[in-house]
């Protein structure tokens, strides 16, 4: 199930809407930024709405 979430981007602060699946958990994965065009890092934990962190790949 796909779920949308609200983030600001690590790098360049813009807020964005992202989708997340909320299957198997957790999950870790890196995704572009749509306007800075640099790599965000997801981190997404187990539970009922999934714990969404978000990071720059450089960290």
């Amino acid at each position: 199930m796909l779920r949308t979430r609200s983030i600001d981007c690590p790098y360049c602060g813009e807020p964005l809407e992202v989708e997340v699946e909320a299957g198997d958990m957790p999950q870790r994965y890196i995704e572009d930024c749509q306007v800075c065009c640099r790599p965000i890092e997801f981190t997404l934990g187990a539970g009922p709405r999934g714990r969404l962190r978000v990071q720059r790949d450089d960290e």
